[in-house]
């Protein structure tokens, strides 16, 4: 194997680790559209692949546009069969999801559909 080939390999190793190493652990929930107004964009449709943060996120509104990545981990009820799907999903923040908000980020329906079985209600997750 070539110098440079080995290099890139390690390169893509680390890369690789850097972001599930900086990944934050959390909780999920959904909510149904309409998903306007919100807290970013007003009546502006972002589309469906979206999310509104908790205040664990929201940063005084810092959050409004930001992507995360968010992976299914587990669940949050004991008895339940595994909801994970076994894939992320990326959103976009677009709302705010106010104090006593039941998960750190509280995603569109289609976006909670796309990593775990929407009967969950609530799963574990990590986000980058």
């Amino acid at each position: 194997m070539g110098m440079e080939l080995r290099v890139v390999m390690v390169m893509a190793m680390v890369i690789a680790l850097t972001s599930v190493a900086s990944a934050e652990s959390g909780t999920a929930t959904y909510y149904i559209a309409p998903y306007v107004p919100s807290a970013c964009y007003g009546y502006e449709d972002e589309g469906s692949m979206i999310a509104a943060a908790s205040d664990v996120v929201w940063n005084n509104g810092a959050a409004c546009g930001t992507y995360y990545t968010v992976t299914c981990t587990g669940p949050t009820n004991q008895g339940v069969l595994q909801p994970c799907y076994g894939n992320s999903v990326t959103v976009k923040i677009v709302d705010y999801c106010p104090s006593g908000c039941q998960g750190t980020i509280d995603l569109s329906q289609e976006a909670f559909a796309t990593i775990a079985d929407l009967n969950a209600g609530k799963i574990y997750i990590d986000y980058y």
